[in-house]
């Protein structure tokens, strides 16, 4: 049994990066509360010393969604990350959990919440990734995909430009070491949103990604679900907090919300720890209607996450203290 237990974890283990986990996190912020989460989870483990976040590249095309995101960083005094939008992206709808915080002012006329970028001033998220992972060593990034795959598929096609003679996928073969999608449903294959908003680029990306993919699938995060008294309480270090304002304006409180994008960015940083199982290899193909279909080969590079019983409180608690953690 022991020498099983090691080989599952030495198995695990062949994705951990030595020292930080290197993240660019692409996201469709604004579209629901748990990537605000999410991105507070990677600067708690920023501030741990088990990742260095490289950029956030949203597929969110509103203003706000870049906006929150420069507030949420500048919150955790990482104001300096580079930040980047999708341009003619799926939804450029308004979102009050992104807008209201972003605006949200004292008395006196000035932000609650600091930030360093003009409203609408984000570069296009494509040329902030190409010059990211242009500058980082090889196999050395992690990329986490919270939301639609519209700027990974760009990037794939994207040709070479000043920051690389590499063309996208190129770049992305010579620099990722793994993909972290949050995007699926397995089993059985059912439509999910992050999938079915822009089936033609998930199905060019989970196609031809170079690198290997995991999925955390529609079925983890909603068996993880965010209890509404963390965010009440836990994060009551901070009189005013942008995932507390975010999470409020999102929907009615008090409200308990799966954990989708949480467990992505969870895995990625720490796949070793034990808190999800794997599935064997394989290929995923994504059909014409949004399903996630997998199919078990030895030689695939895509596996998805399990998450069974005896895992469930130890990962939920390790989701809200990560989430809650003062900066």
């Amino acid at each position: 049994m022991a020498r099983l237990v090691l080989a599952a974890a030495l198995c695990e283990s062949l994705f951990a990066a030595s020292g930080p986990v290197r993240v660019i996190f692409d996201t469709d912020m604004g579209n629901d509360v748990d990537d605000a989460l999410a991105l507070g989870i990677l600067h708690a483990l920023e501030t741990r010393g088990e990742a260095k976040l490289l950029a956030v590249t949203i597929t969110k095309d509103n203003p706000y969604a870049a906006a929150f995101v420069d507030v949420e960083d500048t919150f955790y005094r990482r104001g300096e990350i580079p930040i980047g939008i999708v341009k003619n992206g799926k939804t450029p709808n308004d979102s009050p959990m992104i807008r209201v915080p972003s605006e949200r002012r004292h008395p006196d006329g000035s932000y609650v919440y600091p930030r360093r970028m003009a409203l609408g001033a984000a570069p296009d998220a494509v040329a902030v990734l190409r010059r990211v992972l242009a500058h980082e060593s090889d196999a050395s990034v992690t990329i986490v995909q919270v939301g639609f795959s519209t700027n990974l598929a760009r990037l794939l096609d994207s040709r070479a430009d000043e920051s690389s003679p590499l063309n996208g996928a190129q770049l992305v073969a010579q620099k990722v070491r793994l993909l972290v999608a949050m995007a699926g449903h397995f089993p059985p294959a059912q439509p999910e949103y992050n999938v079915v908003t822009d089936i033609p680029s998930a199905q060019k990306v989970f196609a031809e990604w170079p690198s290997p993919v995991v999925f955390s699938g529609f079925e983890i995060g909603q068996a993880l679900l965010f209890p509404a008294r963390g965010i009440e309480h836990d994060f009551s270090w901070a009189p005013d907090h942008p995932v507390v304002d975010a999470y409020r304006n999102y929907m009615h409180m008090p409200y308990d919300r799966p954990s989708w994008d949480l467990t992505a960015a969870l895995y990625a940083v720490r796949p070793d720890a034990g808190y999800f199982a794997l599935s064997p290899a394989g290929t995923v193909r994504v059909d014409d209607k949004g399903n996630t279909l997998f199919t078990a080969s030895s030689d695939g590079k895509h596996r998805y996450l399990i998450l069974d019983e005896a895992r469930k409180s130890r990962t939920l608690e390790a989701l809200i203290l990560l989430a809650s953690q003062p900066r």
